[in-house]
């Protein structure tokens, strides 16, 4: 069984910033998931093509290995189009270090060690490229989720640490570029600083917070941070923090300000959050025998459906009912028709007959990159 760190990169962003939550995740399982079994099946692929392209394999042992990819049920026939994206990127930046430098060096799926900082600290750098002064991490995200950016990214920065512990013998690395491409988004972010920075970084605020989160101590901290933590149906922090909307049932008045909507809406997507994860974990304990007084564990309500589709219609047509009342046909969507044939041949068959209709207003916070809706633009639309 593959060794996980305690305090990983990938889930820096939460233990950086909420120290205790590690330990407060001990005694909660560690679920996995279709989107995250489906993402280390995309890196598989990526990997794969990489190494053929950088010439570490043949084609022979590609199209064996791409079979065995081929053949796993989360595999779609539009991953190597996403993948594509991401192995094109990361080998058009080959290309550009070794016209500045003849012999850098391009590596897929690094271990990296960053344990001078974070105890047992270690992770894996899913492309590193090194070229006089300069080295860069590339990493794949295939969710399509909220876009991850490279900016200020916590994981690649400590990934970044581990390559310069690795190679900076060898290489003289003065300044370090972290790429995030997440193809399904359509998202391609770069952050870059130099080596001295990046180290500073880690001495005073990582090293310090990572000696906190290996011994559960510090202070309890809710954001953004929280999304991905097993233990925030039990938090107190959390309750705290949501409950905070409670205190609008005593204003003096009977109306909301404007003021007061503006800091529901800061809040309000956290609660629903919160509460849906309440939810799911307060089931899942009833369901193991924890009473909960008032409630009671109750069989949802259900939709009729066919044992047998094709029985029922060779009934229906032998009785004489039309074909067209029986069965009902649509075509699938654009999304579907992708995941059966491939992006790119949904776009070379299909292209003129798609369009992109504007999106419904919404409200989002002044830090979304999108730009402000205008009326004007969505009615000529």
């Amino acid at each position: 069984m593959a060794k996980h760190a305690i305090l990983s990169a990938s889930s820096s962003h939460q233990w950086l910033n909420c120290t205790p939550s590690i330990e407060l995740e001990k005694g909660f399982e560690n679920k996995t998931s279709v989107a995250a079994e489906e993402g280390t099946l995309a890196h598989e692929l990526g990997e794969l093509s990489l190494k053929l392209q950088l010439g570490e394999i043949n084609k022979r042992k590609f199209s064996s290995e791409f079979k065995k990819i081929e053949a796993n049920e989360l595999y779609t026939k539009d991953m190597p189009d996403y993948v594509e994206i991401y192995t094109d990127t990361c080998m058009e930046k080959v290309a550009s270090a070794r016209a500045k430098t003849p012999d850098a060096i391009a590596i897929v799926e690094q271990k990296l060690d960053f344990s001078e900082w974070v105890p047992d600290g270690f992770g894996t750098g899913d492309f590193v490229i090194i070229a006089d002064g300069t080295m860069e991490i590339c990493d794949l995200k295939y969710g399509t989720g909220t876009p991850v950016s490279a900016i200020g990214n916590s994981q690649m920065r400590l990934y970044a640490l581990g390559a310069i512990t690795e190679f900076s013998f060898l290489y003289d690395i003065q300044n370090v570029k972290m790429t995030i491409i997440q193809p399904r988004l359509d998202s391609i972010t770069t952050d870059e600083m130099t080596v001295d920075d990046l180290t500073k970084w880690a001495d005073e605020y990582v090293k310090p917070r990572a000696e906190l989160a290996i011994k559960g101590e510090g202070e309890l901290c809710v954001g953004a941070h929280c999304k991905f933590c097993r233990a925030i149906a039990v938090c107190k922090a959390q309750e705290e923090y949501n409950m905070e909307l409670a205190k609008y049932e005593f204003t003096d008045s009977l109306l909301l300000s404007d003021e007061e909507i503006a800091d529901i809406l800061g809040k309000v997507d956290s609660l629903v959050s919160w509460a849906a994860k309440i939810k799911e974990y307060a089931l899942e304990q009833a369901l193991n025998g924890v009473d909960y007084t008032g409630y009671k564990v109750v069989e949802g309500r259900s939709n009729r459906k066919w044992t047998d589709e094709k029985k029922v219609g060779e009934i229906l047509i032998e009785q004489g009912f039309i074909e067209n009342i029986i069965y009902t046909r649509k075509l699938s969507g654009i999304s579907n028709i992708e995941t059966a044939i491939g992006k790119k041949e949904v776009q070379r068959l299909l292209g003129e007959y798609i369009e992109k209709p504007p999106g419904k207003p919404t409200l989002a916070p002044v830090t979304d990159k999108r730009e402000v809706y205008s009326t004007a633009k969505a009615d000529f639309q």
